[in-house]
Parts: C-alpha cells; sequence; structure tokens
C-alpha cells in the first residue's frame, strides 16, 4: 500500500511539470510566427547613407550644399541643412528621391547641420563648417529703415564698403517686388566718392501708393577680387507718398511745387550764377535729405573762401554741394537774378513752407539757360539725367 501511494504521488507531482514546458514551446512558437523574423511592420527602418558635397572644417563658401542618397531602394522625404543659429538653407528634393540641392548657397564661416530623412523612415545627419572669409564686404542701403514714405524719384541704392568685380553675380541676388509691377532696372555706377554703387530706378516715376521692397539675399556670394565675402542678407521697404515736383526755372527765376500734376505754390528764388563753377546743376536732382540748419562752407564744394554761413531750412539735392534753402542775405536777387554760388536760395519764409511740403525723394527739375549741365548719377541720385535704354544698359545682366 504505501508503494502505491508513493508511485501515485510522484506521477501526480510530474504532470504540471510537463504540461509548463509543453505550454512554453507553444508560446514561444506563437512569438516566433508573430515577429516573422524581425521583417515585419515593427522593424526599425535602416539607417540611410548619405553623402554631402562639403565636409570638413574648411570646406568651400559660395556654392549650393548637395545631399544625395547612397545606392538602395530608399527615397529621400525631408533634408535640413541649418546653422548653428537655426536659420535654414531652402532646396528641393529631386525628382527621383535620390538627391537634394539648396537654393541658398553656403556662407562663409558658418558651421552647418545635415539632417536627412527617408520615406522609408530612415534617419541620418552629416556636419560641415565654411573657412572663414578673408576680407568682408558690407553695403549701404538708401531709404534706409527709418524711412518709411519717399517721393516719387526716390531709387533703391546700395553703395559697397569694398569694388564689386563680380556685378552680374551679386545683381541676381537682389530681389526687388513692387505692389504695382512697375517696370524698372539696376544700373550699376560710381557713387560720388568713388565706391562702386547700383541703383534700381523705374522706368518712369512711381505711382503715388506704390509699395516696394527690396531682398538684398547676399549672404554667402563672392563679390571678387579685393572685394570679400557677402556675411548676410540686407532688406528694406518704401511706400511712394504724394506725387509731387518742384519745378526750378532759371529764366523765370521761381520754385513751383506741383502735386498730382497741378501747381501748389510758385515761389521766386536766386539759383547758381551762370557761367562758371557757381552755376546750379541742370537737369532732375532728388531731394537726398532734409537737413534744416547747418554750416556751409565753401571750401568743402572747392570755392575758396567765399562763404561760412549757417543756413536754415536746408534741403540737399547733391553729394556736390547743391541745396535749395532760406537765403535772406540774397534777397535783392529773387525773382530777377540767378546770383548764388549754386544752390537754390529764397527767402526765410518761403524756404520754411517748402521745407514743410516736400518729401526725401521728390525731384527737383531744373530748366532754362545758365546751368553748368546736368549732375553724374552717383553725384546724388542723378539717374533721372540717363534715358531708359542707357539706364538699362548698365544692369550687369543685359
Amino acid at each position: 500500500m504505501r508503494s502505491r501511494r508513493s508511485l501515485s504521488t510522484s506521477r501526480r507531482s510530474i504532470r504540471p511539470r510537463y504540461a509548463a514546458v509543453a505550454g512554453a514551446a507553444a508560446l514561444a512558437a506563437a512569438l516566433t510566427a508573430c515577429s516573422g523574423g524581425g521583417s515585419g511592420d515593427d522593424a526599425e527602418a535602416e539607417k540611410p547613407k548619405l553623402s554631402v558635397n562639403l565636409t570638413g572644417k574648411q570646406a568651400k563658401a559660395g556654392v549650393p550644399v548637395t545631399v544625395k542618397l547612397a545606392a538602395g531602394d530608399a527615397k529621400l522625404k525631408d533634408v535640413t541643412v541649418a546653422d548653428a543659429e537655426g536659420t535654414k538653407l531652402p532646396g528641393k528634393v529631386s525628382a527621383d528621391g535620390r538627391g537634394w540641392t539648396s537654393a541658398r548657397v553656403a556662407a562663409p564661416g558658418t558651421s552647418y547641420t545635415v539632417s536627412a530623412t527617408t520615406q522609408e523612415g530612415g534617419k541620418a545627419g552629416k556636419a560641415f563648417t565654411t573657412a572663414a572669409p578673408e576680407k568682408v564686404n558690407k553695403v549701404t542701403i538708401t531709404p534706409g529703415r527709418n524711412i518709411k514714405t519717399v517721393g516719387v524719384a526716390q531709387p533703391l541704392s546700395i553703395v559697397f564698403d569694398h569694388p564689386v568685380k563680380n556685378k552680374a553675380e551679386v545683381e541676381k541676388h537682389l530681389k526687388v517686388k513692387t505692389s504695382d509691377d512697375t517696370a524698372g532696372s539696376w544700373g550699376w555706377i560710381k557713387n560720388y566718392d568713388g565706391k562702386d554703387r547700383v541703383d534700381w530706378r523705374p522706368k518712369e516715376y512711381w505711382k503715388s501708393g506704390a509699395k516696394v521692397s527690396l531682398d538684398a539675399q547676399l549672404n554667402g556670394v563672392d563679390s571678387g577680387t579685393d572685394g570679400g565675402w557677402f556675411v548676410r542678407d540686407y532688406d528694406t521697404a518704401m511706400t511712394v507718398g504724394k506725387n509731387q515736383v518742384v519745378k526750378v526755372n532759371l529764366d523765370n527765376k521761381t520754385a513751383t511745387l506741383t502735386r498730382d500734376g497741378k501747381t501748389v505754390k510758385s515761389v521766386p528764388m536766386s539759383a547758381g550764377t551762370p557761367g562758371g563753377e557757381k552755376a546750379s546743376w541742370g537737369g532732375t536732382s532728388v531731394l537726398m535729405a532734409k537737413e534744416g540748419t547747418i554750416n556751409m562752407r565753401s571750401e568743402t564744394v572747392g570755392l575758396g573762401n567765399s562763404y561760412d554761413k549757417m543756413v536754415d531750412y536746408s534741403m540737399r539735392l547733391t553729394w556736390s554741394g547743391m541745396y535749395a534753402h532760406a537765403a535772406p542775405w540774397n534777397a535783392a536777387y529773387f525773382g530777377n537774378t540767378n546770383h548764388s554760388s549754386g544752390c537754390v536760395g529764397m527767402s526765410t519764409g518761403n524756404a520754411a513752407w517748402l521745407y514743410g511740403q516736400v518729401q526725401i525723394g521728390d525731384p527737383f527739375e531744373v530748366s532754362g539757360s545758365g546751368s553748368k549741365g546736368t549732375p553724374d548719377p552717383g553725384n546724388g541720385f542723378g539717374a533721372w539725367n540717363v534715358s531708359w535704354a542707357d539706364w538699362q544698359a548698365k544692369s550687369a545682366l543685359r
């Protein structure tokens, strides 16, 4: 009896152990079937292999960034190329999905991170730094951001600190937008101080109310020998104000403000003495600045020690020193004789009135006899003295 109970007890204790082993084997088989050996939907996407045209710590600046996938079936979904500040280079994946090219070039002295994802879910990255520039070129743009409203003759003007040899390359990165699709052109000239300069003027005067913007996408552009690299973008915007013109008649000795083609007021004046360096400039000059009360000294404009005066309501028309301003000392000549040192002089009251009416960018059209010709395009904003065809020919892209 005792031996039977022992045998019976031993058999009962063995059965659960076999059951557990069998259950574990079945579960393992089920898991194996479900996982499919790692080839199902839950499998991690393979990391793509990328090649980037720019590598290392001294990569070449001024060229687009290109990213390509190594051989395989994967296709790019998205590529991001960003500098340390998070600024991204725009770009586009190729039609076959195998490559990506930036629309902007890599700037000098900049570290970039490349991040790519594929349509299959893979991710990969690279990094590179472009060589620092040996020389940097900078610009001054007119009108600046502090001038919002301008007259109908105001151009967009860019003066460069250093020479620009690659004019065509620079010009194609200067984007002008107008609210009314105004026709215009860039023209390369020399500024009055001898620096390279490029102006954008419309074919005809702006229309009142037009909105104009400049996006100078110069970051990463090489200006050429002795010029250096641009290391930032620039922008400005302006709105065209009242449609008004100041007509200076050297024969009648009057200055007349017109608005929308109608006369607002005509005042007597005395312009430059004919027959020499004291004669006024003819043609069209543009109001550059309203400078108020300033000290005018003749030696600064090559006229010896002719005068040294504090002058009120000064309105600058050229870099060479032609102004419209109050000239009470010349009162005997207003309306009858041109007897100034080149400027358009008026009574203090009339100068104050005109000063309050004009806008930066208003044209001063000087007609009549006795002028010393027209100012060069770089002597103020003299582009309006150049025919439209000749102005277009000054573009580096023509």
